[in-house]
């Protein structure tokens, strides 16, 4: 069974950083794109960062330069760590993992970040 455990959210004032984890079973998460997804009150999901299984990354435009995805494979985890964090920035965070058919998801982790 395939499953995406997130941790790490929380609240903060904005400025501060926060660092999520995503923690992968059932899949080895290095042969995967693996992304971090956020919903926000009243929004779509929509893409915060992704890490393709050959290791390029990309952004979305609005955190590129204060987010970071990483993986660690000897873990099996992925991790965002965000800096300068906005109150724009708060969400649901949601890892994903995909590979050609397959697509799992993990439950969220809140971020609210105070003005």
């Amino acid at each position: 069974q395939v499953q995406l455990v997130e941790s790490g959210g929380g609240s903060v004032q904005a400025g501060g950083s926060l660092r999520l984890s995503c923690a992968v079973s059932g899949i080895f998460s290095r042969f995967y794109a693996m992304g971090w997804y956020r919903q926000a009150p009243g929004k779509q999901r929509e893409l915060v960062a992704a890490i393709a299984s050959i290791g390029i990354t990309n952004y979305a435009e609005s955190v590129k330069g204060r987010f970071t995805i990483s993986r660690d494979i000897s873990k099996n985890t992925v991790s965002l760590q965000m800096n300068s964090l906005k109150p724009e920035d708060t969400a649901v965070y949601y890892c994903n993992s995909n590979r050609n058919n397959e697509d799992y998801w993990g439950k969220g982790t809140l971020v609210n970040v105070s003005s």
